[in-house]
């Protein structure tokens, strides 16, 4: 079929346009020739109603269009060894694309790099990315270090109120994944317009969904905090209540700005986070050091300044997208069909999330149950290890930002996207040993930040061993579910996940029953995050993943335009 397209009369005819052969370069290759013009002796860069799309290597998936004719080539199909790439043009073709108006442009072909640059560009993107991840733990790290000075019992209640808020927002991530997925997916195809609809989709569920939040932590924050809590645990009710309604009235600017960062996100941009963060952290911590320390309106002037912080990131990320030519005001509400393919991707996210959430907020329920100082020394732990675990996160961003092109887009190469995969999981490797050293040194060495009271101090100091081997996967088990993500194998991870979840689940009601405390219940941790991170490496090492099955390969169709 290549044969016949490449002999088609309308290239053999062409006057300022053939079709070279070379017999002694490597098989396989083609090289396009544009001829001098007999007029001036120029080059001529455009041919009229021809639109050629070069792959380094190949032309595949292959389209080659007139304003009459189509003919469309699978990737998989062989190129005939008497059209060859002349060796120079192949080297420099690599990563580029001739569009119509003949003009060269130089694709984002990360993956094509040597692995040492991969790793150098990933962290250079992974980096700024972790703003987004950090921000809310370490708003909620503040709080706790903050409260922890002045109340044992105020600190309690900070562990069901920032479940109850951080933890929730963790079950939203299936948004910021949808629209990362989306965003990306559009961006491979090179519509922008369908990603400007895609955003303007998204924003209207973001701010339904903030709406809806805001009103359930209003009017149901309490009834759902005193069944969190159990009955030993009431006194701190009232304390928690009125941390969460101040928090939730940041709901709809919270969701509106995640759909925002994610949408910088899709499109490789990561400092729009690391402004938003640098920022929303002074605010932060100016917020608690006034509120706080200087007026002394304890917990509810840390709820004050962490909702005040988290406005401002919405905005800065809000005004962010807006720079980069997309309209972040413009919300549409999706037809029935899109409702449909946005719930085929968010369902199955999820329910990731909702298990992993879930699973979090048991470990702090069977932790509640133990007594005020049992909780109170979970809660500083369950903060380090939040503002911890959220620096893998970038890993699995990176993932679902460049490995959409790689898998179906217009540059796809599976070969490289286990490649860029590689480069992902040494970092991975190394980010787990550093975080994991790096968290459990600080309430190891440093617990007076948090507390000073013994009791509370020597819990924290039970739990630094599990704290550490449960930290150290993480970052790999993100680049893995990342890639996995971006391949849109939902089923797969949202099946693992609750299968770690319902195991897991098991796992803590024994552990409590059989009074092994605290420490039980972090090591049931260390299980649940290795867990995750063996299936996700044998599903995507499997002959039938989403980096070595070719049985989903899309054809890339290029758009004709008349010229």
């Amino acid at each position: 079929m290549l044969s016949r397209a490449l002999n088609h009369p309308l290239l053999q005819s062409h006057p300022k346009l053939q079709i070279s052969k070379a017999s002694s370069t490597p098989p396989h290759r083609h090289s396009l020739s544009f001829l001098p013009d007999s007029n001036d002796g120029n080059t001529r860069e455009k041919s009229p109603g021809l639109s050629l799309k070069l792959r380094g290597g190949h032309l595949g998936p292959r389209c080659i269009t007139s304003d009459h004719h189509q003919e469309l080539i699978p990737d998989h199909e062989t190129v005939p060894d008497a059209y060859d790439w002349d060796r120079d043009n192949a080297s420099s073709s690599e990563g580029m694309e001739i569009v119509e108006n003949g003009s060269v442009a130089k694709t984002d072909d990360l993956a094509g790099k040597s692995l040492w640059v991969q790793i150098k560009e990933v962290m250079l993107f992974s980096g700024p990315a972790t703003g987004l991840w950090i921000c809310a733990p370490l708003m909620s790290l503040i709080s706790t270090a903050v409260i922890g000075q002045g109340s044992s019992t105020e600190l309690a209640a900070l562990g069901p109120g920032t479940v109850f808020c951080d933890n929730m927002n963790l079950l939203f991530m299936f948004l910021s994944i949808a629209t990362s997925n989306m965003v990306a997916t559009s961006l491979a195809k090179g519509d922008k317009k369908d990603v400007q609809h895609q955003i303007s989709i998204l924003l209207f569920v973001g701010l339904s969904c903030g709406t809806l939040m805001l009103l359930f932590t209003q009017f149901l924050g309490s009834h759902a905090l005193t069944a969190f809590s159990g009955p030993r645990n009431l006194h701190i009710v009232p304390v928690a209540t009125k941390y969460v309604k101040i928090r939730g009235l940041a709901w709809p600017a919270v969701l509106y700005g995640l759909v925002a960062q994610s949408s910088s996100l899709g499109m490789k941009d990561s400092m729009g986070p690391l402004k938003a963060l640098l920022v929303a952290s002074v605010v932060n911590g100016t917020g608690h050091l006034v509120l706080c320390k200087m007026f002394g309106h304890g917990i509810a002037g840390a709820a004050w300044s962490t909702l005040a912080s988290q406005i401002v990131a919405a905005y800065m990320m809000i005004e962010a997208l807006n720079k980069k030519g997309y309209n972040s005001f413009a919300i549409s509400i999706p037809s029935p069909n899109e409702f449909l393919h946005i719930f085929g991707i968010a369902a199955p996210v999820f329910v990731t999330m909702f298990s992993k959430v879930a699973f979090y907020s048991l470990i702090t329920y069977f932790a509640t149950s133990m007594g005020t100082m049992t909780v109170a020394a979970h809660q500083v732990m369950m903060q380090m290890y939040g503002m911890c675990v959220v620096w893998g996160e970038p890993l699995s961003q990176t993932a679902q930002s460049f490995m959409p092109e790689l898998m179906y887009g217009r540059t796809r190469s599976l070969e490289k996207a286990r490649t860029l995969l590689k480069s992902l999981m040494i970092i991975g490797a190394i980010l787990g040993i550093v975080i994991s050293a790096i968290g459990a040194s600080v309430p190891g060495f440093f617990p007076n930040i948090f507390t000073s009271d013994t009791n509370v101090i020597q819990q924290m100091h039970r739990v630094l061993i599990p704290f550490f081997v449960a930290l150290s996967a993480t970052p790999c088990t993100h680049s893995l579910e990342g890639t996995l993500l971006a391949g849109r194998d939902f089923k797969f991870v949202s099946l693992a996940m609750s299968g770690c979840f319902s195991l897991g689940a098991l796992l803590l009601l024994l552990i409590s029953s059989r009074g092994y405390g605290l420490t039980g219940c972090w090591f049931a941790l260390v299980g649940f995050q290795w867990a995750r991170f063996f299936l996700a490496l044998r599903r995507l090492l499997s002959p039938n993943g989403v980096l070595y099955s070719d049985e989903s390969a899309p054809y890339a169709v290029a758009k004709l335009k008349a010229s």
